[in-house]
């Protein structure tokens, strides 16, 4: 392909999602609609991309950015409902949907009807969190669906992987097919948690936010690449869960690196979504019509065609509540008994924060024992209601993972311009019928938290005041090293600003800024040492407060963002006038 074409599509789809995004209309309706209407263009030239490449290009990235903003806490606690539906579901949904496919496609094969439960089992969350965060869903609900759409993409894409080596005539028994899945999902768990290990040691070493965000935005495709080539093939990893498992590492320890790297993956890794998502709907929609050209020529036509992509999708919207409400009270039985586990592992967990703190030779307050007394006691998963129950079995929407998947079909498959139209039919049907209506579901089931925000901003503020008061208390420990170190007069400003960081007003803000602007280079490189070294033990209490589930991990991210901008402020502030 011309480089000229694919710049103008890319430029295009990004532009049509900004309109969409600015009148609030769904964004990948928008450019899958203009884009098959461009497509009748006399003219226009053909978009053919490999399937692989699309795989390759844009699934890591976004699977990868994805698993950055999801609390891990949050994911832990609801654990088993993510993977009954992320996993469970997915499943479920391909056996269903390929049956169906089976009986209805005339002359298709069994695995290559599985092939196409694959490809249309995973939901994509993306639009679901989307409205349900302007409507105000439910946190704990808001989890599920996160993590879910983690989950599904990851067991999916594997089992694609299953079917592709199945059609394509691998010859492998079902057993070797089980042990496919199986090493699959063992390297890429291994290899993910690994690698993001690694890179959270490294970025802890660099202190280089453009080569930390660098080195992040290699990582998912190296990830994604390097698992699928690691084991003897066909026993090989699952890229994408690789790419999900680093993810979900470096996002728990992203409190621990820089912040001028936090502040500036946060916008890189949105822009790029925009980019890819656009990208991938504004392709299919595109390649449309040479797919519906293949389908007229075909045995069963067209309106055959559609009739069977719209039993299949009246499948896809079915299965999932048929599935959520009996699995989810049998799940809940299984949960009361294991409360005394997850106890048990909390209690080690303060334990061995309280030895920590022994080896740094650090002393915990009674204060600090009595708040970690009341952090042992287990805060189970807050149940869902019948109405959650339903909302979450509407949010079925299918996205950008379901296009690329059905880009992937081999191209040897007979029935792969039927397949990849069917799964193009569900991935619009369901986002016209349950993305359009989701919204009114929430309503007429009054599935909201509107009391959340306010219980986050009190804790916002509770946790701050907290992190204020240990920081003071932290410079009260190294009163004698920084008087010794930096001075009587410059401690004692430092003690001053901390002190007033508690009860602030904008005037007094702008004083202590003209007091520093007023020391000499010397004396304000040594305050700003100082409230640095301050700033780090604030982000120390964050974390331990997370860690020990007393915060939401939300909300410490919010926290953490001030305490990030306070930094910023104090580099930047003194960069300027080093300036002047």
């Amino acid at each position: 392909m011309e480089f000229l074409p694919l710049i103008i599509l890319v430029a295009c789809s990004v532009g049509l999602t900004a309109v969409a995004r600015r009148y609030g209309l769904p964004a990948p309706l928008v450019v899958t609609a203009v884009a098959l209407a461009v497509s009748f263009i006399p003219g226009m030239p053909e978009f053919e991309i490999e399937p692989e490449l699309i795989l390759t290009i844009v699934l890591p990235p976004l699977l990868y950015s994805s698993s950055l903003e999801v609390s891990f806490q949050n994911f832990a606690r609801s654990s088993k409902h993510i993977y009954r539906l992320g996993i469970g579901l997915v499943v479920f949904t391909a056996l269903a949907v390929g049956l169906i496919a089976w009986w209805l496609i005339p002359g298709i094969s069994l695995p290559a009807a599985l092939l196409l439960g694959a490809v249309v089992s995973p939901p994509d969350a993306v639009s679901a969190a989307a409205i349900g965060q302007k409507l105000g869903l439910p946190r704990h609900v808001m989890t599920v669906l996160s993590g879910e759409s983690l989950i599904n993409d990851a067991a999916s894409l594997t089992l694609l992987k299953v079917f592709v080596a199945i059609v394509v005539g691998s010859g492998y028994t079902v057993l070797a097919d089980f042990g496919i899945f199986g090493a699959a999902v063992v390297i890429g768990v291994f290899l993910g948690v690994a690698v993001g290990g690694a890179f959270v040691r490294l970025r802890s070493k660099l202190n280089d936010p453009v080569i930390e965000t660098l080195v992040g935005l290699l990582l998912p495709f190296a990830l994604y690449i390097g698992a699928e080539h690691i084991g003897i093939e066909p026993f090989v990893g699952s890229g994408v869960i690789a790419v999900v498992a680093a993810g979900l590492v470096v996002g728990y320890n992203s409190p621990k690196a820089g912040y001028a790297s936090r502040l500036q993956e946060r916008p890189v890794w949105a822009a790029l979504d925009v980019l890819l998502e656009g990208f991938v709907f504004a392709l299919i929609g595109l390649q449309l019509k040479g797919n519906l050209e293949n389908l007229s020529e075909s045995d069963l036509g067209v309106w055959a065609n559609v009739g069977i992509a719209s039993v299949v999708l009246l499948v896809v919207i079915l299965v999932r509540p048929l599935f959520v409400f009996p699995t989810y009270y049998l799940s809940v039985i299984d949960n009361k008994r294991d409360v005394p586990r997850i106890q048990a592992k909390r209690e080690e967990r303060a334990e061995r924060w309280l030895r920590r703190q022994a080896r740094r030779g650090r002393e915990v307050s009674q204060e600090n024992r009595e708040r970690l007394a009341q952090q042992r006691n287990f805060r189970p998963e807050r149940l869902m209601t019948w109405r959650e129950l339903a909302v979450v079995s509407w949010t079925g929407m299918r996205g950008v993972v379901t296009l690329a998947a059905a880009a992937s079909i081999p191209e040897s498959l007979p029935e792969r311009d039927s397949l990849i139209f069917i799964a193009f039919f569900v991935t619009v049907g369901t986002l016209l019928i349950q993305g359009l209506t989701l919204p009114l579901v929430i309503r007429a089931f009054t599935v909201t938290d509107p009391g959340q925000r306010d219980r986050d901003l009190e804790e916002e503020h509770r946790v701050t005041r907290l992190a204020l008061e240990e920081g003071i208390d932290f410079a009260e420990s190294n009163r004698e090293e920084w008087e010794a170190k930096y001075g009587p007069v410059l401690t004692r400003m430092v003690f001053e600003r901390m002190r007033g960081q508690l009860a602030r007003s904008e005037a007094e803000a702008a004083a202590d800024q003209q007091a520093d602007a007023e020391l000499g280079r010397p004396d304000r490189e040594q305050l700003l040492q100082m409230r640095r070294e301050i700033l780090r033990f604030r982000r120390e209490v964050l974390i331990r407060e997370r860690d020990a589930d007393n915060i939401d991990e939300e909300v410490m991210r919010e926290v953490l963002l001030g305490i990030d901008a306070e930094e910023f402020a104090l580099d930047t502030s003194s960069q300027a006038r080093l300036r002047s």
